[in-house]
């Protein structure tokens, strides 16, 4: 059998990895560790910024409430643009703190009201539950954005890893149950697919990383643990989606040495194939998550740079032609 081989990591990015724990596989053991691990309190992200936030709960089933943090720029212009931010973290960690730094970059360069969501994480809530957490949060955003001054029209959905496939999931759902309106859709390096069989995903296997074919397995049956193959929708699972047509502006970005490349790269193609908008950046050397985990990289300031321009692109565009 030949060896497996793949793209060799940024060099700036590979000597980061070398003080970084790096793990073969998450088991139920490190999970609890991991979810122990605080996430840096919201006030020291929020230094030095001039900003209004509200907490709100969102009623889900059975009394349930879903968290919401809600972060408004105090000289936000009229009708500001909103930007509604959902976590990484497999779905089975993190919180609606996490990577927030990346949502609160579009809060200073484009006065963006910044809304982050606290779905629901498996094993504890599986199947469509996260998905539609972050849709009854969508429909709380669109119902208040008199109140919130926002722009009903340039509501963005956005989100890391696990986060940019329920953005993704997310997008497909008001699309086919007739809204929340979603002005556009930025899936950074997004969890797409459970079969888990591309060639990428095979290359990450094996060795500890950053996130291996072996913990994307354990998150993805956390998930999807009671359902067939055949019983898992493309609200959950993008990639299963059959028709891609009708979905808003979309921009991906992944790294060329991650589990995700070859299923980010095929959804971009089938939007492509549908006659939709997709921007595609694949960041050679990029390992997963590479600018939310160290973002002064001089890998990641690019990513988060050409990211940025697009969005602030497209939201200038919708806006002139609103």
């Amino acid at each position: 059998m030949s060896p497996v081989t793949y793209p060799a990591l940024d060099p700036e990015l590979d000597a980061l990895l070398l003080d970084f724990p790096l793990l073969p596989r998450i088991t139920p053991e490190i999970l609890v560790q991991l979810r122990a691990m605080p996430t840096p309190p919201l006030e020291a992200v929020l230094v030095g910024r001039e900003v209004e936030r509200r907490e709100v709960t969102v009623p889900a089933d059975n009394g349930s409430g879903i968290p919401m943090t809600v972060l408004i720029p105090v000289d936000r212009a009229p009708a500001a643009p909103c930007l509604y931010w959902m976590h990484g973290g497999g779905m089975i960690m993190g919180d609606r703190f996490s990577q927030l730094d990346i949502p609160l970059e579009w809060l200073d360069t484009m006065g963006a009201v910044v809304v982050t969501v606290d779905y629901r994480l498996a094993p504890e809530y599986g199947g469509l539950t996260p998905v539609q957490d972050c849709y009854r949060g969508l429909h709380w955003i669109a119902e208040h954005a008199d109140d919130l001054g926002i722009d009903p029209d340039r509501i963005v959905v956005a989100g890391t890893s696990a986060g940019g496939g329920l953005a993704a999931g997310l997008a497909l759902m008001a699309r086919d149950l007739g809204g929340p309106a979603i002005a556009a859709q930025v899936l950074s390096c997004p969890m797409l697919d459970h079969r888990n069989t591309t060639t990428s995903s095979r290359q990450y296997s094996g060795r500890p990383g950053v996130w291996t074919r072996e913990t994307n397995e354990f998150a993805w049956n956390a998930l999807v643990a009671d359902l067939s193959d055949e019983e898992i929708p493309a609200y959950i699972s993008p990639s299963r989606a059959r028709e891609l047509a009708g979905l808003p502006p979309a921009y991906i970005d992944v790294g060329s040495a991650e589990v995700f490349r070859d299923e980010v790269v095929d959804y971009a193609a089938g939007i492509w194939a549908a006659g939709g908008h997709a921007e595609l950046h694949v960041w050679a050397g990029g390992f997963h998550g590479f600018d939310a985990l160290f973002p002064r990289a001089r890998l990641s300031t690019a990513a988060r740079r050409v990211r940025t321009a697009w969005l602030a692109r497209t939201l200038a565009f919708s806006h002139e032609v609103g």
